[in-house]
């Protein structure tokens, strides 16, 4: 059996964790095993790298960014490998060159494209362990990428399907997937099961246990993923295409912070504009998410929609930039906001869904802000310091539908 496990930064943080990985990849070794480990960089070391990076230069270019941020993997696959040879077993240490992973070229947000797997196929044959950079890659300029935070679940799965593996298991500091984070949410339960899409729809909206792409690749290649605890023994979350027959009602409540909304006000009322404003937000890789297009005064409307905060300085400079073009008066920013989503397979099928969620932020004293909703979510805008009120509201209401 061919398996893969990717550990994140928190599960090989010291010495006493880097050894309890080792000692975990050799239990499926010594049963005979072929395995291949992804890994993250050790505890805060990416934090601590951007810092670096920071004092040095207030506005780094992206590429020089990823070519710092990539160490952190390097000298974590290193290390792990010492430790496994210190237990006296084989193991050998590869980065994204050696492997090599292929990507676009979009320095700090790149997608995997390719993996040539032959020489990690040639170190097992070996009966090497393999443990791999996790979170990189190379360019067609054979630059350094990188894959965005969480990238290393999604160099898993990758490997996971480029290698045909039999399980990716992706071990992280919480036992599986939650139907809220429940450092947040007290009644949070622990799923035994979840769909790709459910997972992928959770993932993008703010729980931060598994990358979204990385769900999108095991979707797409059938990979089924196993999420669970490194510090403990207990059975994780299964992802995988269906789950029981009789899909839950909702499976989890997500929250995301880390976005700001921006609304151009006294856009003229007439056709192309709205293709205009995001079109020229699409050229420069800037994703949108909640939008709104409300009746202004004169013959004009206001377009407002949330983008990540990181790409929020770079999109109101090209909007502003823009402004004339796009026909707008103003631009307005709303850093303070916070994005709530409610996510299940069976809300397709159920009615009344929005109107229980809507009461219980009601019954909270809750004003949102934007409402956006697809087959399987709903997702609010609400003011940031609402947050973790609306999410423990929303599970509260929903909590009786969360049991399998």
């Amino acid at each position: 059996m061919l398996i893969v496990k990717k550990f994140g930064g928190s599960s090989v943080a010291n010495k006493e964790r880097v050894y309890n990985v080792a000692n975990r990849i050799l239990e499926d070794y010594l049963a005979g095993h072929e395995v291949v480990v992804v890994l993250s960089a050790q505890g805060d070391t990416t934090d601590e790298l951007l810092e670096k990076a920071w004092e040095i230069n207030p506005n780094p270019s992206k590429r020089e960014m990823d070519m710092l941020l990539s160490t952190g993997e390097q000298q974590s696959v290193s290390l792990m490998v010492m430790a496994l040879e210190a237990l006296g077993h084989p193991a050998v240490s590869l980065n994204a060159f050696q492997v090599p992973m292929y990507t676009s070229s979009a320095y700090s947000n790149a997608r995997l494209k390719k993996i040539e797997a032959d020489r990690i196929k040639s170190e097992l044959e070996r009966k090497n362990i393999v443990v791999v950079t996790g979170f990189q890659g190379i360019n067609k300029f054979d630059d350094i990428t990188t894959l965005g935070r969480g990238g290393s679940d999604t160099t898993a799965v990758a490997l996971a399907a480029a290698l045909d593996a039999d399980k990716c298991e992706i071990f992280t500091d919480v036992d599986g997937v939650y139907t809220a984070d429940p450092r947040v949410v007290k009644n949070a339960r622990k799923l035994d099961e979840i769909t790709y899409d459910e997972m992928l729809e959770l993932a993008s909206l703010g729980a931060k246990v598994l990358h979204n792409r990385s769900v999108e690749l095991a979707k797409k290649y059938g990979v089924e993923l196993v999420v669970r605890s490194s510090l403990t023994r207990e059975e994780g979350t299964v992802v995988k295409e269906e789950c029981k027959m009789e899909k839950m009602l909702v499976s989890g409540v997500a929250s995301d912070k880390d976005i700001a909304r921006i609304a151009v006000v006294g856009i003229k009322d007439e056709p192309g504009k709205a293709f205009t404003l995001f079109s020229l937000l699409a050229k420069k890789g800037i994703n949108v998410d909640i939008i709104l297009q409300s009746v202004g005064r004169d013959n004009t409307k206001d377009i407002s929609f949330t983008v990540p905060k990181s790409d929020l300085k770079e999109a109101v400079k090209l909007l502003e930039e823009n402004l004339e073009r796009i026909s707008g008066s103003k631009i307005e920013v709303d850093e303070n906001v916070a994005k709530v989503s409610l996510v299940g397979a069976g809300m397709a099928s159920n009615a009344g869904v929005a109107s229980t969620m809507f009461e219980a932020l009601y019954d909270a004293g809750i004003n949102i802000k934007m409402i956006s909703t697809s087959e399987i979510k709903i997702s609010i805008l609400v003011d940031e310091t609402e947050a973790e009120a609306a999410m423990n509201a929303i599970h509260e209401q929903f909590r009786l539908h969360m049991e399998r």
